[in-house]
Formats: C-alpha cells, sequence, structure tokens
C-alpha cells in the first residue's frame, strides 16, 4: 500500500530537515531544493500537499499488497524531471546518484547502511500517476505558501498581473497530407504484423515488408519532386503523387479485404482491430486530401485538415512572427504577480487571446484583490476592457487598429506607459519557462501534454520560490558578517 512519507528517526538515515543548500548557489537545482525542503519543514502546508497526494493516489484503494514509492518522492522527482528539462533516464541516474536529491527524499543513509536505489520503470510509472487535477490543486498550495511564507505578501495587498500566450509544441513531425498518408499505412502495417506474429496461418500477407518498403520509398519520391525545382516541376510532382496514391489505395483494398479474416479469440485482437480500422479510416482520408490537392488542385479548407495521426490535439499557429513562423501544438496563456510567481496558466482550444479574457476574470478575481492588469493588443475587445475596467483599478489593453482621440490619450497618460512597458517582464517569465521544459513536450497523448504543462508551472514557481529563499539566506550571511564581533 503506498503511503506519505514519514521519516523516522533512525541510526544512519539521514533526515531531510537536514538536507545542505549552500545560499551562495544559484543554479536552478538549488532553488528547487530549497522551496521544496521549505515546503516540507513547514507543516501546515506539508500536510496539505499530503492530503491532495493522498486523494488521487490512495484514496480508495485497499491497504494490501506492497509498499509503493511514498508520496513525497514521487513529487520530488517529477519536479526535478521538470526543473531541470530532463529525460527518465536522466532522474533514474540522478535519484541513485545525487546527494543532495536523496538527502531531500529522504532516502540517503550513512557509510554502511543499507542503499535504496529505484528502478527506472518504478520511477516512470510512479511519476506518471500524477494528474492535471492533482498539480493544479498542489499549484494553488505552493503560490500560497510563496505569497505568504516567503514573499510576505499581505492578505489585504492586490496583486499587479500581467497576461501573455505563448506556444507549448507538442511531440510531432512537420506534417504534410503525404506523410501523414505514410504514418497511416506504416501503423496500419504494424497492425498487421502483429497479428502475423501472433496466427501463422494468416494468408495472403506474405509481401507485408515489400508493401511497407514501396509505400515509402514512392512517399519519399514524392517529397524529392516537391522540395526541387526547375523545368516541369508540376508535372513530375503530379505524376510521382498519381503512383503514389495508385500505391495507397490498392492497399487499402487489400486491408479491407483481409480485415474479416483476422481472428478475434481475446480482448488483445479486439484492441488490435479497433486500432487496424482507425488507421484505414486515416489512410483513406489522406488518400482523399492528396488527390484532392495535388491531383485535382483544389486548396484544401483548413479545418478538413490533420497535423499528426497520433498527437490528434495539434494545432497549427501562427502567431506573426519571423521564427518560428509556423508552431505545432497548442496556446498556453500564463498570468504572473508582481512576484512573477504564475497565478493562472490555461491550455487554449482553437481559441483566440481575446476569447479567453471572461473566464480567466472571472477566476482570479474571485480568489484575488486585483490593482492593475497588463495584457496585449491580441486580447483586446471592447467587451474585454469594459468588463475589467468595472473591476480592477487599472486596465491595461492596447486598443487592436485604429484608435480614436479618447483612447489615444488613454494610451499616452504616463501610468499606462509605464504599466505597458512594465509588460515586457512577461516575456523572460516565459522564456524561464520554456527553459523548464514547456518548449515542446515530449510526452504524448494530450492527458501527459496537460500534465506536463502543469508540472513545468508547478517547477516555475518553486523555483522562483527558492531563489527567494536562497536570497534571504545570503543576506542573513552579509548582515551577520558585518555585525562587529564581541569582545
Amino acid at each position: 500500500m503506498r503511503n506519505r512519507f514519514e521519516q523516522q528517526y533512525s541510526i544512519g538515515h539521514r533526515l531531510i530537515k537536514d538536507t545542505p543548500i549552500n545560499p551562495k548557489s544559484k543554479g536552478k537545482l538549488e532553488d528547487l531544493i530549497a522551496a521544496l525542503k521549505a515546503i516540507y519543514c513547514n507543516e501546515e502546508y506539508n500536510q496539505r500537499i499530503f492530503n491532495v497526494l493522498e486523494n488521487y493516489l490512495v484514496k480508495g484503494k485497499n491497504r494490501t499488497g506492497r509498499k509503493g514509492m511514498g508520496l513525497w518522492n514521487i513529487f520530488v522527482l517529477s519536479q526535478v524531471r521538470l526543473c531541470l528539462n530532463t529525460s527518465y533516464e536522466w532522474i533514474h541516474n540522478l535519484a541513485n546518484n545525487h546527494l543532495a536529491i536523496r538527502w531531500l527524499m529522504g532516502v540517503e543513509t550513512e557509510y554502511g547502511f543499507k542503499r535504496i536505489e529505484f528502478s527506472y520503470q518504478n520511477i516512470y510509472d510512479n511519476v506518471n500517476l500524477i494528474s492535471d487535477e492533482m498539480i493544479k490543486q498542489i499549484n494553488s498550495i505552493v503560490l500560497e505558501f510563496g505569497h505568504g511564507e516567503v514573499f510576505k505578501k499581505k492578505e489585504t495587498a492586490a496583486l499587479r498581473l500581467k497576461t501573455d500566450s505563448f506556444v507549448v509544441e507538442s511531440n510531432v513531425h512537420f506534417p504534410t497530407d503525404y506523410n501523414l498518408l505514410w504514418d497511416s499505412a506504416r501503423k496500419s502495417i504494424d497492425m498487421v504484423n502483429k497479428f502475423l506474429e501472433k496466427y501463422e496461418n494468416i494468408k495472403s500477407w506474405r509481401k507485408i515488408k515489400n508493401w511497407r518498403y514501396e509505400l515509402k520509398g514512392l512517399m519519399r519520391e514524392l517529397g524529392k519532386a516537391s522540395a526541387s525545382g526547375g523545368k516541369g516541376k508540376e508535372l513530375r510532382v503530379r505524376a510521382a503523387a498519381s503512383k503514389y496514391i495508385k500505391k495507397a489505395q490498392t492497399f487499402y483494398f487489400k486491408l479491407e479485404q483481409g480485415l474479416p479474416t483476422f481472428p478475434i479469440n481475446d480482448d488483445h485482437d479486439l484492441v488490435l482491430i479497433i486500432t487496424l480500422e482507425y488507421f484505414m479510416q486515416l489512410l483513406s482520408k489522406h488518400i482523399n486530401l492528396v488527390n484532392r490537392r495535388i491531383i485535382k488542385g483544389e486548396t484544401i479548407p483548413h479545418e478538413e485538415k490533420m497535423f499528426s495521426i497520433f498527437e490528434t490535439y495539434t494545432e497549427w499557429i501562427k502567431k506573426g512572427k519571423a521564427r518560428p513562423n509556423v508552431e505545432l501544438g497548442k496556446k498556453l496563456a500564463i498570468t504572473t504577480d508582481q512576484y512573477d510567481l504564475i497565478v493562472d496558466y490555461q491550455i487554449m482550444d482553437h481559441e483566440q487571446d481575446r476569447d479567453i479574457v471572461i473566464s480567466l476574470a472571472d477566476r482570479l478575481l474571485a480568489i484575488y484583490k486585483i490593482q492593475s492588469w497588463s495584457f496585449d493588443k491580441g486580447y483586446w475587445r471592447k467587451e474585454n476592457k469594459q468588463l475589467l475596467q468595472t473591476e480592477v483599478p487599472k486596465v491595461i489593453m492596447p486598443k487592436l487598429g485604429k484608435r480614436n482621440r479618447l483612447e489615444q490619450g488613454e494610451e499616452s497618460n504616463r501610468s499606462f506607459k509605464r504599466l505597458k512597458n512594465k509588460h515586457s517582464a512577461i516575456e523572460s517569465n516565459i522564456n524561464e519557462l520554456e527553459h523548464r521544459g514547456l518548449d515542446k513536450c515530449p510526452d504524448r497523448g494530450i492527458k501527459n501534454y496537460t500534465r506536463y504543462i502543469g508540472l513545468g508551472v508547478c517547477a516555475y514557481n518553486l523555483k522562483k520560490i527558492g531563489a527567494e529563499i536562497l536570497k534571504d539566506q545570503r543576506e542573513e550571511l552579509l548582515r551577520q558578517q558585518d555585525r562587529p564581533k564581541a569582545a
């Protein structure tokens, strides 16, 4: 049965509260360790975080079986991964060899005593138990800890907020209709191969390897024709596309004929059939798209396109930048305060910046008192600004487009300009988030994508809190050095 980590005083066991931290260090890992140690040693916030972890990971489960990885260890390793923007392989190495991390986890022992080690699969399976809903609750507790215990924010003090968005890319290759056609074909071939490995008596698939070889070759041939220039390019592209489509259609018809011959003797077979049918649908869809675009010369409407057959939530996003001009993923809106902590984040689902202002205001105005709130032009909409001005004393939302005399006068105001200039600070927050791993999500699936973003935001906030803790400790050391020594 999994339980929270409650360290017992025993010979040879190093205590979490004694985890060594060098206040002179300014590394990101030291910042994170300082914040996690401070939270663990604070009884109130320690209990609140463990209550959330227990509610999601332990509640309703029988108290039988082997003890799983401790809840504290799961939380620590999930935050180390995002703080360092690293892989599970490196986390496995750190969990077994990094002194400070092991000390913070409560598993470090002195020389001569039994050493606790973790396997790669144990770490991977347990860290993946964390959900997006769980990490949102933990992040709200971390924010309260940062505001109240570290930055010493008074309860009545108002926040000065900034909101902006950026793209967190998903783990996909650059999509074209013809390489997505190939993806659909090769995954269909993979499903057929799984049946052939399990059942030797399935006939008519003797040349399955040849199907893969020829379809991939024709896809590459079309790609080269599309990328090349010179006279007669259009004819070469159409000729290559025609051969590719013909081969893909033949393969699709063969799959249709062979589908009834695949046996369904257990649940695994049923899953394979359902998966094969899914990839067959995508194969048919992209045969149609390639034929319409290249052979018939049609312009494909944006809503008919797919940008990955695996990460189907992926959006094609243009933010008007020169580099990169196109990003593949989803937009993430973040709101930061005067302490550079992220007080809110939202993954945008086929939404523009201006579409989320009202829901964002509903969430934050219910929790915080807000003195000022700044946005860029992408958030401007007349109704948005009017709504915010009823609750927020200073709303900085530059108008998108031509301004009238009244609007021109408002945006020329000294106070407006000062807060507008301060809004650029959020760009550095976004840059740091991208260094925390939110430039591109390596995890697959929308569930893992949303969890990864939540963990990244939490790791960012913990690092900011830890940096402030170490800053206070450095200042205290300087004050001690400046004090005159007693005679």
